[in-house]
């Protein structure tokens, strides 16, 4: 616990604590509305998260005094107690613990995603959708507040693809290990004859762009078009053309938002994502340059986990081996442990590549 907090430093976060809460109690805080929902958003973080190891100490501390009750009075209950206090607080420091290995350039940032639907048709697209669900439900079981900002829906089912954002500190460190190529092996509901379907999605994660990364893009460069945002049958259809799609020229980046009510504010949020996409564009060619000086090729795979609803139930990460027999419960929302085998294996890697 001494070694987490160490790596914590619990002394520069009650630092930060108390600038920030300076800076909150400003009364011009507000003037810069951006500006004032990331100062309480980062302060709110910082004290959740030194709440959350002073909470944790207690209970480690509180330990010994439960084993050393039960011991005492041969109660069998209070022994029992003390023993799953001892899994829980096992489970809480292992998780304090992944916190710990979020130390890249960009992981303390908020996270943006990118579902898309790839090889198997009217399946992919339904499996996008289920992706598409299960991030949501994550963020949501964690209280962490997520926009979409854009959804092309499939024809028949699913969608094409979908762009979101999970707005909470370390997001994109957390959940960029999802990156990669997701595989659904079911019976396909939409095959008449009932045969067995394999289907791709695919994952992007991206860290939101900051006004220090200076990602410079040349307006002349850009196409822009306005179109009417739509959504699947049955829901209504915006009257005005406010949905925004913004092609990058020299790169073909394209990128769109239609989630809000004006032109000019979906121009907005596509900027941030097209911001983004360059920026993560740039870090990739950084890093193939220095695979190439170090003569070495990617790290891992493209293709990343399987999900297998038939012929058995089954979902496992093909990179650390980590697997579970529940795929509905993962579907639902219950990745954290695919996430914490995941940045586990990632820092492994990176240690045996150095």
């Amino acid at each position: 616990m001494g070694s987490i907090e160490a790596v914590l430093d619990l002394d520069k976060i009650r630092a930060d604590i108390a600038r920030l809460e300076e800076e909150a109690a400003a009364p011009a805080l507000w003037d810069d509305v951006v500006n004032a929902q990331k100062v309480t958003s980062r302060l709110s973080f910082l004290q959740g998260e030194l709440r959350k190891v002073q909470t944790l100490r207690g209970r480690v501390e509180d330990l010994g005094v439960l084993f050393e009750l039960a011991e005492d009075e041969g109660d069998a209950d209070a022994r029992a107690e003390a023993e799953s206090e001892l899994v829980s607080v096992k489970k809480a420091v292992e998780e304090l613990e992944v916190r710990t290995l979020l130390s890249g350039e960009y992981d303390a940032r908020e996270a943006l995603v990118n579902i898309r639907a790839e090889a198997g048709g009217v399946d992919a697209a339904d499996f996008a959708e289920q992706l598409l669900r299960m991030y949501l439900r994550w963020a949501e079981r964690h209280g962490y507040s997520t926009e979409v900002y854009d959804t092309s829906y499939a024809e028949e089912a699913g969608i094409k693809s979908a762009t979101f954002t999970v707005k909470s500190p370390y997001a994109y460190g957390t959940l960029s290990v999802e990156q990669g190529t997701h595989r659904l092996v079911r019976i396909s509901p939409f095959d008449n004859q009932g045969r067995r379907q394999t289907s791709f999605a695919g994952v992007e994660v991206l860290p939101v762009v900051e006004q220090s990364d200076h990602v410079d893009i040349d307006e002349s460069e850009l196409r822009i078009d306005v179109y009417r945002a739509s959504g699947p049958g049955g829901q209504g259809v915006n009257t005005t053309d406010s949905a925004v799609r913004i092609t990058h020229l020299p790169t073909g980046v394209v990128v769109s938002c239609q989630n809000e009510r004006s032109q000019i504010q979906n121009k907005a949020s596509a900027m941030n994502v097209l911001q983004a996409k360059l920026l993560e564009r740039r870090r990739q060619e950084e890093r193939a340059l220095m695979d190439s000086l170090k003569g070495e090729g990617s790290s891992w795979g493209n293709q990343m986990r399987s999900y297998v609803l038939h012929p058995y139930q089954m979902v496992k990460d093909l990179r650390t081996e980590y697997e579970v027999g529940n795929p509905q419960s993962v579907l639902d929302g219950d990745i954290d442990g695919f996430i914490e085998a995941g940045i586990r294996w990632r820092k492994q890697s990176e240690t045996a590549d150095n």
